[in-house]
C-alpha cells in the first residue's frame, strides 16, 4: 500500500509529512483491500484544502475533501470523514448471506424440539 502526499502552491514540514503518512496508513486496519492513498494539500492564501483519495482494489475510489485554516487540523477532519466513508463502504459490501438458509434452520430446530412437547 502506497501513501502519496502532494502539495500545491506551498509546502509542508517533514514532521507534518510523516504525521500524514502514519495516520493515512491506519485506514488499512478498516479495510484490507486499500491499494493506494493519495493526500493532496492545496494552499490558497491562509486557507488549505485537503483532499484524501482512497483506491480500493483498483476499481473503487472514495474521496474526502475538507477546507480549513490549519494543515494538521484540516487533515485530521478529512481523515475522520474518510474513516466514516470507508466504514460505510465496508458495511455496504459485507456478505450478509448465512451458511444455512432460514428454512433449514427452522427445520433443524423443529427436529430438536418437536411441536407439542
Amino acid at each position: 500500500m502506497q501513501v502519496s502526499i502532494t502539495c500545491r502552491h506551498g509546502s509542508i514540514q517533514p514532521e507534518l509529512r510523516d504525521y500524514i503518512s502514519q495516520k493515512a496508513e491506519k485506514l488499512v486496519r478498516y479495510l484490507d483491500a486499500v491499494s493506494e492513498i493519495d493526500v493532496t494539500l492545496e494552499f490558497e492564501g491562509p486557507r488549505v484544502d485537503v483532499e484524501l483519495v482512497v483506491e480500493i482494489e483498483g476499481y473503487h475510489t472514495i474521496v474526502a475533501h475538507v477546507e480549513g485554516e490549519d494543515s494538521r487540523v484540516t487533515f485530521d477532519k478529512a481523515l475522520h470523514k474518510m474513516e466514516h466513508q470507508v466504514h460505510r463502504y465496508k458495511e455496504k459490501n459485507r456478505d450478509r448471506r448465512h451458511a444455512t438458509s432460514v428454512s433449514d434452520a427452522t427445520r433443524s430446530a423443529e427436529e430438536k424440539h418437536p411441536p407439542g412437547t
